[in-house]
């Protein structure tokens, strides 16, 4: 293989690798306090306090977004103890599916709406049979 070919897509590797890092370098900005440092992320809008201890940079998330967070785990966790409360439920249940049979009532309504139906039915039919049965006069 030439050594050309191989260069070309090396090339393109570090440059992919250099764009991610750069989206990663920029997604972040410092601002300088009394104390020391306000973190941002650029993506998310979070913000961190950071202080400066032993030569390294120390991030800690800022007072309000911890409580924010703290309040959506906890109504995640309750989401999911009513979830797995259902669940618990439903497996509970004999899964052998139960066969609807209708009351003695409802039995009875259907009969007599198909009696009904039948009865009109068949008056309708005699009354065919009449017209056809008798000659017709001109």
């Amino acid at each position: 293989m030439r050594p050309v070919a191989l260069f070309v897509p090396a090339l393109v590797i570090v440059g992919l690798a250099g764009s991610a890092r750069s989206e990663e370098v920029d997604r972040y900005r410092l601002e300088k306090t009394e104390t020391g440092y306000v973190r941002m992320d650029t993506q998310t809008g979070a913000m961190s306090i950071c202080e400066e201890k032993t030569g390294q940079l120390v991030c800690r998330m800022a007072a309000d977004e911890r409580s924010a967070l703290q309040d959506q785990l906890e109504r995640l966790q309750s989401r999911l103890d009513g979830l797995e409360a259902r669940i618990a439920k439903l497996e509970a249940q004999p899964s052998i599916p139960k066969v609807l049979v209708p009351s003695d009532e409802e039995v009875d309504k259907s009969l007599d709406i198909m009696e009904k139906f039948f009865h009109r039915f068949m008056g309708i039919m005699k009354d065919i049979d009449k017209e056809n049965a008798q000659p017709q006069r001109t």
